[in-house]
């Protein structure tokens, strides 16, 4: 998945060789099992968790690796990770939810909900509606560079949404509104704002109420303002430099409502069967939540399309996914559901260093999809 955060970091970091052990010795010989061994073995990756959920419910996990460079702890059975962008999917199901309760309008401007908030060069939220935030197509540029500049040396830096958005509107807009796809951040801190004006509650405590109690989602969590730990039992987080960089603990209020969720794998496939299977969108903002845009560069093949909030994933064993995705400091999660049901969600414990290993990456979701 393309983003603004691997270009930061491919300036700041040089792989090592050597960079982790090979993996034991498995006694799984799967196909899912051999390419999370594969990503430790061949992609230099510290750790890999998966979990594939059948159309059933029957869920099986996978590990490779280890979860701490410095003790060679292995990596726990569906450990909590941050999700980052995954977090996309939560905020705009809930902005849907609103919508279906006659809270906000899709198409809507964002000025109505946040009056004079959304202003810049040639920026101007009177001509911005709730869908263009939701379907990337606002034409807003990303914050990332301006609050990572001094990466990762800020990662324990807290930001108020506001000032999330000042670093957003100080560019102009790379198009303007409905044009194109350009996937932004900017967009879903000011999704969660509408969230939060229409209901008068925060983004968090919806997400929490509205998502992961209802659905049961225990490892799942927003976390505290100020929190910079993972709660519970998870593997430490890196930077592939030589040698690595342990960046586990950071603020995660540069992401917030687009990227601030913490949970574990198996979790993420749960949300992804309950939000396709129809338990927290009525059918009229599912539908519209699946209209899809051209979005170029997405991922490493290009194919994508995105809705609001969900995206597609080309399969080799025929048709598509759901998906989205996300890099967090010291994490990357893929994430995929077929039509038929079946989820899954791969992550490691360290950004991706290179192109190669982000399609191999890919590949692995593919794989726990197809052949899982």
């Amino acid at each position: 998945m393309s983003r603004v955060l691997p270009r930061i970091l491919a300036a700041l970091v040089t792989v090592g060789a050597g960079l982790v052990a090979a993996p034991a010795a498995h006694a799984d010989t799967s196909p899912v099992q051999r390419s999370v061994d594969a990503l430790v073995s061949q992609d230099r990756f510290p750790g890999v968790l998966a979990s594939v959920r059948q159309p059933d419910g029957h869920t099986r996990n996978y590990t490779a690796g280890v979860a701490d460079l410095r003790t060679g702890a292995k990596m726990p059975v569906d450990g909590r990770v941050r999700i980052a962008s995954n977090t996309k999917m939560f905020t705009a199901t809930v902005v849907l939810q609103l919508v279906g309760e006659g809270k906000v309008g899709l198409d809507t401007t964002v000025e109505t909900y946040l009056p004079g908030v959304v202003r810049g060069p040639a920026i101007d939220g009177r001509n911005i509606t709730v869908r263009h935030l939701l379907q990337q197509t606002s034409g807003l540029l990303d914050y990332d560079e301006a609050i990572f500049a001094d990466f990762p040396d800020g990662l324990n830096t807290y930001y108020e949404p506001y000032d999330l958005l000042r670093a957003g509107f100080a560019t102009k807009p790379e198009s303007a509104p409905g044009a194109k796809f350009v996937y932004s951040n900017t967009n879903y801190i000011l999704a969660g704002l509408v969230a939060q004006k229409a209901s008068g509650r925060p983004i968090g405590e919806l997400i929490t109420e509205r998502i992961i109690e209802p659905l049961g989602l225990r490892g799942m969590y927003w976390p505290a303002e100020g929190e910079t730990t993972i709660r519970g039992t998870h593997p430490r987080g890196y930077l592939p430099a030589d040698p690595p960089v342990d960046i586990t603990e950071s603020d995660q209020s540069p992401a917030w409502s687009a990227g601030a969720l913490v949970g574990r794998p198996s979790d993420v496939n749960r949300f992804l069967a309950g939000l396709l299977g129809g338990r927290l969108l009525a059918p009229a903002q599912l539908a519209e939540m699946k209209k899809t845009v051209a979005a170029p560069g997405f991922d490493s093949v290009g194919g994508s399309r995105y809705g609001l909030g969900l995206a597609t994933f080309a399969l080799s064993c025929g048709g598509f996914a759901w998906t989205h995705g996300g890099i967090a400091p010291g994490y990357v999660t893929v994430v995929g559901i077929t039509a038929s049901g079946k989820a899954a969600t791969v992550a490691v414990n360290s950004m991706v260093p290179d192109d190669d290993a982000n399609r191999r990456l890919e590949r692995s979701l593919d794989i726990a999809l197809c052949r899982g």
